[in-house]
């Protein structure tokens, strides 16, 4: 399985903020978008989940391949950590939930309502919601927000054990995660539609 980027243009609320955007991810591999905030990388990986549509250029294997981590975690509140992972799993057709758990040292929450929860311990089950749906390609929006040093090497290992099962990983964080990742700076294709439309910065893109 590939995903595949070919001049790629998105915009957020009609202004254009990245164009030519081209890559390209295969099994086993993840990449890491960089650039400042307001740059676009929000936008893209938006683009890339299927929750906006492109100005232009293609984007292929995305379709049904993807779980997507953004800023709100999918969790409901008065539900427990172990239903709301249970729910998600439905969803997609999965079953086993106890990976997810052990992945993000959730086991002792499991009976725990979400809403209950610190917003550290919420992000980890947002994030264990993602390996339960048994989606190759995981597009992740800092995903490390609210976590504490100790969550971030969880979340760093779950990722390199999806790459090493043969899935992949698209992520924007200003993290260093220590994980042998392809980087992207998003900057310089922003800096060329700015110039060509005259838009000027977003504070959230």
């Amino acid at each position: 399985m590939t995903l595949r980027l070919s001049n790629v243009a998105v915009a957020r609320g009609g202004v254009p903020v990245l164009s030519d955007v081209s890559f390209e991810l295969a099994t086993g591999e993840a990449l890491v978008l960089r650039g400042p905030n307001g740059s676009g990388k929000t936008t893209l990986l938006r683009a890339i989940a299927g929750l906006q549509p492109v100005l232009s250029g293609t984007i292929h294997g995305a379709t049904d391949a993807v779980a997507y981590g953004g800023h709100a975690d999918g969790l409901k509140a008065m539900l427990s950590v172990s239903e709301n992972l249970t729910f998600w799993a439905a969803v997609y057709g999965t079953r086993d939930i106890t990976p997810a758990l052990e992945a993000y040292a959730l086991a002792p929450l499991a009976d725990r309502l979400t809403g209950t929860l610190s917003a550290g311990q919420k992000r980890r089950a947002g994030l264990a919601r993602l390996m339960v749906t048994g989606r190759p390609i995981w597009v992740l929006d800092e995903p490390t927000v609210s976590l504490d040093v100790d969550a971030v090497a969880l979340f760093a290992d779950a990722v390199r054990g999806h790459l090493r099962a043969g899935g992949m990983a698209l992520l924007a964080t200003h993290i260093e995660l220590g994980l042998d990742a392809k980087v992207l700076d998003v900057t310089p294709l922003r800096a060329r539609v700015q110039a060509l439309h005259g838009a000027s910065d977003e504070a959230f893109l």
